[in-house]
């Protein structure tokens, strides 16, 4: 007998009853399997949704199914949306509505803030939380075939069951601790539409940017903005249009026409004369006038002093006693690129490592640190602050 359970949700009826359910409950669970392998556009296979009393799978290829009663949902301020690494799932229901889920937990998130580890895979997260092993056998599955074989099913509706139990142990780790405002404040950056911009003309600030020169970064911002739009237009992963290091190689060499960049090694074969030229007037109108692309240059960084490298190992030391003493994955105080820009500044620097959370445990004694008035000490191998 098969467990209706295991049935996806597929008839507009059953899904408005399912969201009757959701809606007496204070939180829910949530988790989605897509597909963008060979789209820009992710195409939405399942939803998988639970809460203290109900969990079920909602089929949204099914034949004239509306998921308008999921998204009131996710739109109701008084229900918690848990999910873990929820960047992906955001951005497909900012996709589908235009809006983010709110409020949102994020149990990798959370799970940073209690000390469990960097940027836990969701496999991990369960084991360590719940001590529970995840059969795997079933991750590679195509969630676009119909129908789903029931250990398909039963591996998808897991993500949320294990999930909903592995957040009510969080949570309430996190009261006792007195940190739900942590997480909370993490969260923001999450439920801010601008994490989720894909505008042509910002698509160059999501590459690593390897130089400060104004014509590199406009070269580098005329491409992307080509490359983005696209993308989008003929529904294909950006890569495929071309490659990021691509990108980089003509912003290196300014390469602006086409006889240079059909001698470009990285440059496909396959890439017709039109799109060349297009390439190379690309390139051409960034060199001539690259205010147009990039308002300002980044400023240089300042060359390494030894009054900076003994700021940044001192701060270093410090982050580490800090972490430790408070069960806090050191890079959510503060990431290797605060802790130099604060060692450049000698702690006059606006950043959150001086807001909220991140103040109280750390940012004001870095603070205090470069400005002598505490120091640090080793006593039995574990460091021990004192003023001074």
């Amino acid at each position: 007998m098969i467990d209706k359970t295991l049935r996806p949700i597929s008839t507009q009826k059953e899904l408005e009853d399912f969201c009757s359910q959701l809606s007496c409950n204070d939180f829910i669970c949530l988790d989605t399997e897509f597909q963008r392998e060979k789209t820009y556009w992710p195409k939405l296979c399942l939803i998988q949704v639970a809460s203290t009393n109900v969990e079920g799978i909602i089929d949204p290829l099914a034949r004239n199914i509306n998921l308008t009663p999921l998204f009131r949902i996710l739109s109701d301020k008084s229900i918690v949306k848990v999910f873990h690494a929820a960047r992906q799932d955001m951005e497909i229901f900012h996709f589908l509505t235009n809006k983010l889920p709110s409020p949102i937990f994020d149990t990798q998130i959370a799970a940073m803030v209690i000390g469990l580890g960097d940027s836990l895979g969701y496999n991990k997260l369960i084991k360590k939380v719940l001590e529970v092993e995840i059969d795997k056998s079933n991750q590679f599955t195509d969630w676009m075939s119909r129908p789903l074989k029931q250990n398909q099913l039963k591996y998808a509706l897991g993500d949320v069951t294990y999930l909903r139990a592995a957040y009510l142990k969080m949570i309430n780790e996190l009261k006792s601790k007195q940190r739900e405002h942590w997480v909370k404040e993490e969260i923001s950056v999450l439920e801010n539409p601008e994490t989720y911009d894909l505008s042509p003309e910002n698509a160059w600030k999501r590459m690593r940017i390897r130089k400060s020169g104004q014509q590199y970064l406009a070269i580098l911002a005329n491409l992307c903005h080509w490359r983005e739009k696209r993308a989008q237009k003929l529904d294909k992963p950006r890569q495929h249009i071309l490659r990021d290091n691509v990108i980089y190689d003509i912003a290196d060499q300014k390469l602006s026409s086409v006889d240079d960049l059909s001698k470009l090694r990285s440059i496909p074969q396959r890439l017709p004369v039109h799109q060349l030229k297009i390439l190379a007037d690309a390139v051409a109108e960034a060199i001539s006038n690259p205010k147009k692309f990039v308002q300002e240059a980044p400023a240089k960084k300042v060359i390494h002093s030894d009054s900076f490298e003994s700021s940044s190992e001192l701060l270093k030391v410090l982050l580490k006693h800090v972490s430790e003493k408070y069960g806090v994955v050191p890079r959510i105080i503060a990431d290797a690129p605060a802790i130099e820009q604060i060692a450049r500044k000698n702690g006059f620097v606006s950043h959150t490592v001086f807001t909220g959370w991140r103040n109280e445990i750390f940012g004001q004694k870095a603070r205090d640190l470069l400005a002598g008035k505490i120091g640090m000490s080793l006593e039995n191998g574990k460091v021990r602050l004192f003023d001074i």
